[in-house]
């Protein structure tokens, strides 16, 4: 079964760093571009940026300059460094692509952002 696997989140202080990753596993025929998105509690789900397979990058607005997305193809896995942390990046974050024209999930990542 093919799924993504987020990890790396944790408690951290502002201004503070953490990197996320995103794995891909399971028997991978195809996969096109990988979507860092968080979910605040009480708001809506929002795009933190995105990595295509040849390495094009693009940001949400909120996180330009600070947060840095990385792709390793050998090992199906992204990267999301974050920098400069503020407690409005608190949220659940969250992995997304289409692996073998699926929709696919990661099940999360919690980052808390507080001192």
């Amino acid at each position: 079964q093919v799924q993504l696997v987020e990890s790396g989140g944790g408690l951290v202080q502002p201004g503070g760093s953490l990197r996320l990753s995103c794995a891909a596993s399971g028997s991978i025929l195809a996969i096109n571009a990988i979507t860092w998105y968080r979910q605040a509690p009480g708001k809506e789900r929002e795009l933190v940026a995105t990595i295509t397979t040849t390495g094009g990058t693009n940001y949400g607005d909120s996180v330009k300059g600070r947060f840095t997305v990385s792709r390793d193809n050998a090992k199906n896995t992204v990267y999301l460094q974050m920098n400069s942390l503020k407690p409005e990046d608190t949220a659940v974050y969250y992995c997304h692509s289409f692996i073998n024209y699926r929709d696919t999930w990661g099940q999360g990542t919690q980052v808390t952002v507080s001192s």
